[in-house]
């Protein structure tokens, strides 16, 4: 095949985005604490950017000097239609890399989230994790001597919840025997959260297996081998354990379900205050108003007098084109952030209503939503709902939740329907409450029960959801009891 210059003709369809754009799409993900930064720096970068109302002469609009149609057209309104400027389907960036941004991927596996509790279930001015054991420890201890031996471990324990002294030291430091020791660190680890004092991860682990009844030899096994777990040799990990395909997942499901950092659940601080994005309030006719937070947004405009003046003194034709990128600039942002709004509102709008059921009778009423839901039904992909409600806050009457809590796996009920698994763990809770402290409600009573009411759920799901809200197992609860009662 002879080489010789040719000229080809090639007609290929690419995805192009400006770094406005770009931008533009950044900006759905940040907070209105993070927004008022963003804003604070664009002010001192663009001098004819003013914060607040600005006296205008008349209802002139300024066009942007100098601005490109095609470069901004996604942000104008009168070029695109709502919110689909923003709306961008971020696979389609793998066609054209060279204009692609590194963040996308990173904000569509946030989409990847349920079960996310409420703000009013972080711990913010509860008690530190050595508080909580203390209160367990005289209880727990067979003498005054070893609960003061207890409370020393309890203070050299980390965030986590190990401890990374060496007992022969500490009980060298104490002048007590190993023996006398070992048996204060085992008052310890009888403490809730299960796992806690342990020395390494594996041991955490085991205290937990032991306390859910599921520390066999196989289980045994498996937590002597985390190395392996990490390294995904699955195959010689079931050899090792004479185990099958299902049970090995089982183990495996169990394992994974526990908590290598028990201690963390616990704050030493306390921490700050969030400041909602959306303010959700019940409106006269029954329905719901539905409004950003304004008071963490700065209210941007273009300060046309001082772009006149500016206009007038420019020298030559780079300050006039410099002026003239300032103006589109400045410009670009203000509907940048006003397309920011709307889609935030018409986003919580339609959460509001899928799952109005909780904003009128409680968490019960939560249904099962996911972001591709909420995208059908406003007409945008799912990243860009994932960006919407990354780091944005909710308040309503019944607090201040992310908005990601609304997003929620659900499990089989009698209405076809499903119900949330926020609901379901409302009612897990509620039933444990009100258990006889006689006849306490094992798991699968819960089950049972729970099946009576319509929800159809197993028995390991009722044990994720328990843990997962920090209640004991039906043997530490009847042990909490009595000592609460002997008391």
């Amino acid at each position: 095949m002879a080489l010789a210059p040719r000229l080809d003709l090639r007609q290929t369809q690419s995805l192009v985005m400006t770094p406005q754009l770009q931008q533009a799409i950044k900006l759905l993900a940040l907070s209105n604490l993070e927004i008022e930064t963003f804003i604070g720096e664009a002010l001192e970068a663009n001098p004819l950017l003013e914060a607040g109302e600005v006296q205008r002469e008349d209802g002139e609009t300024i066009e942007p000097a100098g601005e490109e149609p095609g470069a901004d057209a996604a942000m104008d309104g009168s070029a695109v239609d709502g919110e689909s400027a923003l709306d961008i389907d971020p696979s389609a960036l793998d066609r054209d890399r060279d204009t692609g941004d590194g963040e996308w991927g990173a904000a569509h596996a946030s989409a990847l989230s349920d079960d996310l509790p409420g703000i009013d279930e972080r711990g913010g001015d509860g008690p530190t994790l050595a508080e909580h054991l203390e209160e367990q420890v005289g209880a727990a201890a067979g003498d005054a001597r070893e609960a003061f031996v207890a409370r020393h471990l309890i203070g050299l324990l980390d965030e986590a919840g190990y401890l990374a002294a060496d007992l022969r030291d500490v009980a060298g430091e104490l002048g007590i025997p190993l023996a006398e020791a070992e048996r204060a660190l085992a008052v310890v680890q009888s403490l809730d959260p299960t796992g806690v004092g342990a020395r390494s991860l594996g041991e955490c682990l085991a205290l937990q297996a032991q306390e859910a009844d599921r520390y066999d030899p196989c289980m045994a096994r498996l937590i002597d081998n985390l190395d392996l777990v990490a390294r995904g040799e699955f195959a010689r990990l079931k050899r090792m354990c004479d185990v099958d395909d299902e049970d090995f997942a089982e183990m495996l499901a169990e394992l994974r379900g526990y908590d290598p950092k028990p201690g963390c659940r616990f704050g030493g601080a306390a921490e700050s205050a969030v400041v909602p994005d959306i303010l959700v309030t019940r409106a006269k006719d029954g329905g719901w108003d539905i409004a950003l937070n304004e008071e963490t947004l700065p209210r941007l405009v273009v300060n046309r007098a001082y772009y006149l003046e500016l206009r007038q003194g420019c020298p030559g034709k780079a300050a006039q084109s410099w002026l003239g990128e300032k103006l589109a600039d400045a410009n670009w942002l203000i509907r940048a952030l006003d397309q920011r709004q709307k889609t935030i509102l018409r986003t919580a709008a339609e959460i509001v209503k899928k799952q109005e059921g909780f904003f009128r009778r409680g968490v019960s009423e939560l249904r099962p939503l996911t972001l591709r839901d909420v995208a059908e039904s406003i007409e945008m992909h799912e990243s860009t709902v994932s960006r919407v409600t990354s780091n944005k806050y909710l308040h309503c009457d019944r607090g201040t939740f992310e908005l990601k809590y609304f997003f929620t796996s659900g499990v089989g009920s009698a209405d076809g329907e499903g119900a949330s698994s926020q609901a379901v763990k409302a009612r897990i809770k509620a039933l444990i409450d009100a258990e006889d402290a006689k006849k306490i409600l094992s798991d699968d009573t819960l089950v049972d029960l729970l099946k009576a009411e319509g929800f159809d759920i197993a028995r390991r799901t009722v044990a994720k959801y328990r843990e997962a809200m920090g209640i004991g197992s039906s043997v530490q609860r009847r042990r909490q009891k009595r000592l609460a009662a002997g008391g």
